[in-house]
């Protein structure tokens, strides 16, 4: 079994809030008996991109300890300043697209925003990237693609408005390639699954609060609940390329087993 972790939507404002609330997220990743082989964090890492907010973030995704922690942009973030603090790259406008393997398992991050934007596109260049990486994947291998924006309607007020602009393009590359297993998002602030391109598609919540659906919410007066505790998604890819994903919520006040009578 390959366990894969995700956090999204940490919102680094330079408050100790969201910076807790993160730090929490990773090291509970980290105290995990059997520990995530990677952690991936599926966008708007900042809530408005801020050099600053960014060196709050690294210093937070630190609680990972030695698991491998890998991050890409969302509609709050700045390309630049991600890469020049994040990454300690040369600053630059380009879309931040990563890719990694863990035994047979390729994953590929692929940067979903559009610089000043809310709403989200995957560039001509990430899809040559894109393709790229697919042919130098394992033939048998799994493959898994993580990105900030969802490309499937989740019935959300705000979310659906800005989600994937033109999901066909990438609907039609994963259900031609029998290796993907699953499609990743975050932006939606809400646990949610549903089926892309004939795969499964897991949206991981956000550490920073929690967005609802068209059935809860009172627009524009209702929009995020920011009494739930941080939550994280959890995929386990086992040898038949199956994924099996856990919602998990973490408790701020830490573990708390069952009393005694």
């Amino acid at each position: 079994m390959i366990l894969v972790a995700q956090v999204s939507d940490t919102h680094f404002d330079l408050g100790a809030r969201n910076a807790e609330r993160a730090e929490r997220a990773m090291a509970f990743l980290a105290g995990l008996r059997h520990k995530p082989d990677a952690i991936l964090v599926t966008g708007d890492i900042t809530d408005s991109g801020r050099p600053e907010q960014y060196a709050q973030a690294r210093a937070a995704f630190a609680a990972a300890n030695d698991i491998p922690v890998y991050a890409i942009p969302g509609n709050h973030d700045d390309r630049a300043a991600f890469r020049t603090t994040l990454l300690g790259e040369p600053a630059s406008t380009a879309p931040i697209n990563r890719s990694f393997r863990i035994g047979e398992l390729t994953v590929a991050l692929l940067d979903s925003s559009i610089p000043g934007e809310p709403s989200g596109l995957l560039a001509d260049d990430t899809y040559e990237w894109l393709h790229g990486v697919l042919a130098g994947a394992p033939a048998d291998g799994p493959v898994l693609l993580a990105m900030h924006h969802p490309p499937a309607h989740l019935f959300s007020p705000v979310v659906d408005e800005i989600a994937l602009a033109e999901p066909d393009r990438l609907a039609t590359l994963v259900a031609g390639d029998d290796r993907i297993v699953a499609v990743l998002t975050g932006h939606a602030h809400s646990s949610a699954a549903t089926t892309f391109g004939g795969r499964p598609l897991r949206v991981a919540p956000s550490t920073a609060s929690v967005l609802g659906g068209i059935w809860e919410l009172d627009l524009p007066d209702h929009v995020m609940d920011y009494a739930p505790d941080p939550a994280v998604s959890l995929h386990a890819i086992d040898e038949n390329r199956g994924v099996t994903t856990h919602f998990r919520t973490v408790p701020m006040s830490g573990w708390v087993g069952v009393q005694p009578a």
